[in-house]
């Protein structure tokens, strides 16, 4: 008898709802990404997405601990010399909130095809309220 390798119709893909208020943002992050990934399934194979579906809601309620708040700063490059932005959480948290738990998972994802398309089936939202109930999504609590 060989190892089982799941193929692609014989993944059943589930939906999960992580609540992010009061959490802090390394735990939601590690909770989503090993969602994404599949490595709480016992089908789990490293070369194949067996991930399920995570969507995070209350993202602008993430507790960040230490001094992040004023110290850790996201860049972004246009492309162009001398075409570097950096913003501090503080900044990202007024704007767009759902992107610091966004680049907190994407940066737990491997860095490659399967990886980006694990990442497209995270959808964060900074409110309570998403578009995705109609899946049932189960919830998940952080540890």
């Amino acid at each position: 008898m060989g190892t089982f390798i799941p193929s692609a119709s014989s993944i059943e893909r589930q939906w999960h709802v992580i609540d992010a208020e009061g959490q802090v943002l390394g735990r939601v992050a590690t909770l989503a990404a090993r969602l994404l990934q599949g490595k709480h399934k016992g089908i789990y194979t490293p070369f194949i997405d067996t991930g399920d579906h995570v969507v995070i809601v209350n993202a602008s309620k993430v507790k960040l601990t230490g001094r992040k708040e004023d110290q850790k700063v996201y860049r972004t490059h246009s492309g162009y010399e001398g075409g570097v932005r950096t913003d501090r959480v503080k900044v990202v948290r007024a704007t767009k909130p759902a992107r610091i738990v966004e680049e907190a998972v994407k940066g737990m994802l491997p860095k490659t095809k399967m990886g980006n398309a694990m990442y497209r089936k995270l959808k964060v939202y900074a409110r309570a309220d998403h578009p995705h109930t109609a899946q049932k999504p189960a919830k998940r609590e952080v540890a």
